[in-house]
């Protein structure tokens, strides 16, 4: 089943992701605002997520459906799509082409500390990149298999993390980058969560981690990451969610784990 799930969503994603590229070009409008002033949502983010919702019903009427900018419905068959349609809006604005549509399929209730994760797609249009998994079969970038680098020490390891649109969590985000990058090769913010996961899939980074994450941001990345080796998870043991999300190979994850707990990554101060 994961299978047909993964070639469902890659069909949907790239479908989305068409859309996405093609509002793109004729201009973006910004049509609200979440967290904050600098959080937005553009009209493609909604468009996208309708398609994607409405092409998800036809094919799997009986599903669930957790996205970014809808209501969430719930699944009659145990089965919910966890949907990001634009990963990076703010890069999308700007036309940085680091953007995607990030598809998800899992299965139990959509919350990342118990879900079971089945297929993945995440569509950069900008770059023509497809990245895709289901569980157990590996994951794939275009169609030819990806694999995480290699165990590397931390003080060769390319890290990736994100920032916030809280400007208090953001400085407090910025602290702890302060504390490692001093110990790292170098740290690279690329701007969507769901890249960042997908690039330790194919050894663009060695490792990424970030705090504040929400289960549409890393669902999908996150198993296109584990099935190319990559060991993603929480800190303390437990599995990745809006507390902290840590992807690298295994060896390299405990040392970053260790790394980021001594930097105070584990500080409740912010939620």
């Amino acid at each position: 089943m994961s299978s047909d799930l993964q070639l469902l969503a890659t069909d949907i994603a790239t479908r989305a992701g068409e859309l996405i590229l093609r509002r793109r070009h004729e201009g973006v409008t910004v049509a609200a605002t979440k967290s904050s002033a600098v959080d937005v949502v553009t009209l493609a983010d909604r468009e996208s997520e309708d398609l994607i919702r409405s092409l998800i019903a036809d094919a799997r009427p009986g599903d669930g459906f957790f996205g970014e900018e809808s209501d969430a419905t719930s699944s009659s068959t145990g089965i919910t799509w966890v949907v990001d349609p634009i990963d990076g809006t703010v890069n999308y604005l700007y036309d940085i082409p680091n953007y995607a549509v990030s598809i998800g399929v899992i299965e139990g209730d959509p919350d990342p500390q118990t879900w079971t994760a089945l297929a993945a797609t995440v569509v950069n249009p900008a770059t023509g990149e497809t990245f895709s998994a289901a569980r157990g079969a590996g994951a794939t970038l275009n169609g030819s298999p990806i694999h995480a680098n290699p165990a590397v020490d931390a003080a060769l390891a390319m890290v990736g993390t994100g920032f916030s649109y809280n400007a208090e969590r953001r400085i407090w985000q910025a602290g702890i980058v302060q504390q490692l990058i001093g110990q790292v090769r170098d740290i690279r913010r690329v701007g969507s969560a769901a890249l960042d996961l997908c690039w330790v899939a194919c050894g663009r980074l060695d490792a990424y981690y970030e705090r504040g994450l929400n289960p549409w941001d890393h669902a999908a990345g996150a198993l296109i990451a584990q099935e190319a080796g990559a060991r993603v998870g929480g800190l303390n043991g437990v599995a990745a969610s809006r507390d902290f999300t840590l992807a690298a190979e295994p060896r390299l994850f405990d040392e970053l784990h260790e790394m980021l707990l001594d930097a105070g990554a584990e500080a409740s101060v912010l939620g």
